[in-house]
């Protein structure tokens, strides 16, 4: 039986994809503005946990009470890798722009039934059970929304800008943290405290409606990424790989083919949020009631920490189109095990400036990582799996992460030990360096399975002779492969008294 050669014709100039500016600006602002929707709500929880613990779990102590509230934000992470497969499979069947639209609907609707919700006052256990659902829907559409974003981002990047475009995506994330922070302060230094246990709490999740409707109509003018669609012109040319029937290749020959990269997406995507669900959703609460600090004044100190990392975030991905992903996720684990302790010290102070100074050391460590990670975790998977395998491997890895206030909590009121998010933080800095010294460089090179994208015809000629530059390295790499192994053969025949 004779085996066919496959042809494969050699890529020029008109294979590479040239990405439209306008269009590569509205897709990077609408999933911006999702990611943004997204991280809104986790602000506003993680800055209102004191009066959600009291308007839903009144019979209990103010700790118990905080732990409460903190693990129902906890609970929904297990719902959301189910999520992920099922928006997933949908995002490689259907594409990208279609699942965007759904989950930031799902998401929205979600976020505006919490501020519906009655108190345990009215209506007793139900309260707690309707703020549990409404947050199991927000874990489902969450499961699909981070990956499809950056895949989203990362399919309409050029080679060469895709860390700093990348970047823009978790921007949204914090802006979206601050600007539900900022409500929340701003809606209690207005009416009081004792208003904003009432009433004024439900204010910031009513806000998520308007946000909803105009990210979905933002998201819903997008065209699909230029990815996707020259996949989809592949099989409409008789490619029999990924669309038809929904993902060709099931989970488990995704893990066996390419265990590699899921790993090293659990790695990144575990280290990044543990550090972010640590700063930013459990400090505030760690502040107020493990160190009797001032509700107001905590709150304000990681709203100020927060605007700087937005500035920080661009330079981030900027700087790593020049230098890489790789040292960014290196150095930052680096950063979190030495300096976990040394920042809790000073947060621990009890001197304002201190307290800002160690937190600010979290902070710089934490953009070390989201600066990277969205233009780094997309470029690990190809075309016709890519939404399906790493909306499976972030949500893993995300539920786990996603226990860390409750967990942190739970530890601190168990050992009366302050050092705890500190040991915490550490252990993931270790599985934070083992990820980065082991994975495979994605700066400045396609993604995979998809054609090169550059931002114009003069760089499309830079990356074409790039190219063909890594293709005769490759070649040279496999001829030196052969050579040994030639040799390797002659001494072994040598050694044979009946082989020539």
């Amino acid at each position: 039986m004779k085996s066919r050669r496959k042809t494969v014709n050699p890529i020029g100039l008109n294979d590479i994809t040239i990405v439209d500016d306008v269009k590569m600006r509205k897709a990077i602002t609408a999933a911006a503005l999702g990611n943004a929707m997204e991280w809104f709500d986790f602000g506003v929880y993680g800055f209102v946990a004191y009066a959600l613990g009291k308007v839903f779990f009144p019979d209990v102590d103010p700790s118990v009470q905080m732990i409460a509230a903190l693990a129902t934000f906890s609970v929904p992470f297990l719902i959301r890798p189910l999520g992920g497969l099922f928006f997933g499979a949908l995002g490689d069947k259907y594409g990208r722009q279609k699942v965007l639209a759904a989950t930031i609907v799902i998401m929205s609707l979600s976020t505006f039934a919490i501020g519906l919700i009655p108190s345990y006052a009215s209506i007793g256990i139900w309260a707690p059970i309707l703020l549990l659902l409404a947050k199991m829907a927000q874990g489902f559409s969450v499961g699909g929304e981070y990956t499809g974003a950056s895949i989203f981002v990362a399919e309409y990047a050029p080679d060469r800008k895709r860390g700093f475009l990348g970047s823009w995506l978790d921007f949204g994330s914090i802006a979206g943290f601050v600007l539900g922070a900022g409500v929340v302060v701003g809606i209690s230094a207005v009416i009081g405290e004792e208003k904003f246990l009432d009433w004024g709490w439900r204010v910031p999740f009513f806000l998520a409606l308007p946000l909803g409707m105009i990210g979905l109509y933002l998201r819903h003018a997008l065209e699909e990424t230029p990815a996707f669609q020259q996949h989809v012109e592949k099989l409409e040319q008789g490619d029999r790989e990924g669309l038809a029937g929904g993902p060709k290749v099931s989970f488990k020959e995704v893990a066996t083919k390419h265990w590699r990269s899921l790993l090293t997406c659990i790695g990144i995507v575990a280290v990044t949020n543990v550090t972010y669900y640590m700063l930013l959703t459990y400090m505030p609460s760690y502040l107020s009631h493990n160190l009797h600090y001032s509700e107001s004044h905590g709150v304000l100190i990681i709203i100020a920490i927060m605007v700087g990392m937005l500035f920080a975030q661009p330079l981030i991905g900027f700087a790593s189109d020049k230098f890489g992903r790789k040292p960014f996720i290196l150095f930052g684990s680096i950063g979190l095990f030495f300096l976990a302790i040394p920042a809790f010290m000073l947060i621990n102070s009890g001197q304002i400036g201190w307290i800002f100074a160690g937190l600010l050391m979290l902070a710089v460590v934490l953009n070390f990582f989201i600066g990277v990670m969205a233009s780094t975790l997309p470029a690990m998977f190809p075309t016709h799996i890519r939404y399906s395998a790493l909306a499976s491997a972030f949500n893993v890895s995300v539920l786990i992460a996603g226990l860390t206030p409750t967990a942190v909590a739970w530890l601190v009121e168990s050992t009366d030990d302050l050092y705890m998010p500190a040991y915490y933080l550490m252990v993931f800095a270790v599985v934070g360096f083992i990820t980065a010294i082991t994975m495979k460089e994605t700066a400045n090179k396609p993604l995979r399975g998809a054609a090169p994208a550059a931002s114009d015809i003069a760089e499309a000629r830079e990356l074409l002779v790039e190219h063909h530059d890594n293709i005769e390295q490759k070649i040279e790499d496999i001829d030196s492969e052969i050579a040994a192994l030639q040799a390797k053969r002659e001494l072994l025949v040598q050694q044979h008294p009946r082989i020539n």
